[in-house]
């Protein structure tokens, strides 16, 4: 089971990515890493995780481009616009069956918040090919779970066994369901995100992307030890995907305007990674973070023949490590404030 489930991660990074280099796609990137998102959430088709998917890219797509263009102009109403924008996505991560749709509308959304902010910055290009790679992200999740389909269980200790997919996504079931506690991890994802997003807005902090994920990537938990055991396993991904970009590189050296050994390097690289994705736990975040390190600098700093992505590796390593850093104090701050503001009410006699 676990070998058919790497085929079909694998498959699906490795397709994204010829897509991009077929069509010449400049943000192609997701076309690579959000099939591998959806693979390693699901062992047969399920429509309503590629609709939730859908339907929250292109909602957030709106949203960001309804906001900059009416109210970029002015700072303290887009601040306000943003504010209820990033609280809906916040509370729809404290509930199971909208987690997805608020997480990816919160790494979008704050994404092409941040783009938007920079001078000569064409945001309709970026939505459109963020859109574009969202909808073939349905073909290659049909295909890969067509190629290599889940076999059928049938012994009765099979139907015991824990999916590596349920593994992985054990971070959502171990939030709390109370209501105080849904309160408080709502308000730590909302104030981190305003951060993040008046840190980003403020600073010109150019060629950010990777440490602005690692923010959300290291919040995902929604909670302060899982953030804090998110943030160890993003940086060891982050060091091992990077090292893998550097031999990607030196070994093609001038054969890298290949497209051809390009794919194929790219490809035996991300079998590994993949393999562990398909394992789940802390195997499947390390993974993660190896393979969006490994992919991010490949498809949009690296051209052959005319500049090499070493420094941007070495940037984007160095800069997720400070963002992570950052994150996981604010979250520690941040949650011990909430815990000593928000506190049950003491039942009367």
């Amino acid at each position: 089971m676990t070998l058919r489930k790497t085929q079909r991660i694998w498959f699906g990074c490795v397709a994204g990515l010829a897509v991009t280099l077929v069509f010449g796609w400049w943000y192609g990137l997701f076309a690579a890493l959000l099939p591998m998102f959806v693979l390693t959430q699901i062992d047969r088709w399920n429509s309503g995780i590629i609709m939730q998917l859908i339907i929250a890219v292109a909602w957030v797509c709106i949203q960001v481009t309804l906001i900059v263009g009416f109210l970029q102009p002015y700072p303290l109403l887009m601040t306000l616009a943003v504010g209820l924008m990033l609280m809906f996505k916040c509370v729809a991560m404290t509930h199971k069956s909208t987690y997805l749709f608020g997480y990816i509308g919160l790494l979008i959304g704050s994404i092409l918040l941040n783009f938007a902010s920079f001078n000569g910055f064409d945001l309709e290009e970026f939505v459109m090919g963020l859109i574009a790679s969202t909808l073939v992200t349905a073909p290659i999740v049909a295909l890969a779970l067509y190629l290599f389909p889940e076999p059928k269980i049938s012994s009765p200790l099979a139907l015991t066994a824990e999916p590596a997919a349920t593994k992985s996504r054990s971070h959502v079931d171990n939030q709390r369901k109370d209501h105080l506690g849904m309160v408080r991890q709502a308000l730590l994802g909302w104030l981190i995100a305003m951060a993040a997003f008046i840190l980003f807005q403020v600073a010109d902090l150019n060629d950010s992307l990777s440490a602005q994920a690692s923010i959300f990537i290291v919040l995902t938990p929604m909670t302060l030890i899982g953030s804090l055991a998110v943030a160890k396993i993003r940086i060891i991904g982050t060091f091992l995907g990077c090292f893998a970009g550097m031999l990607i590189q030196l070994t093609l050296y001038t054969w890298s305007n290949n497209a051809l050994l390009f794919l194929l390097a790219y490809a035996i690289a991300a079998w590994i990674f993949c393999r562990w994705l398909a394992l789940g736990n802390i195997k499947a975040g390390i993974g993660f973070s190896a393979m969006s390190a490994l992919t991010v600098p490949l498809t949009t700093s690296f051209i052959p023949e005319q500049q090499d992505a070493f420094f941007s590796i070495c940037y984007r390593f160095s800069s997720i490590v400070v963002a992570v850093i950052c994150t996981s104090l604010a979250i520690w701050i941040i949650h011990h404030f909430l815990v000593r503001i928000i506190k049950a009410k003491p039942l009367s006699c």
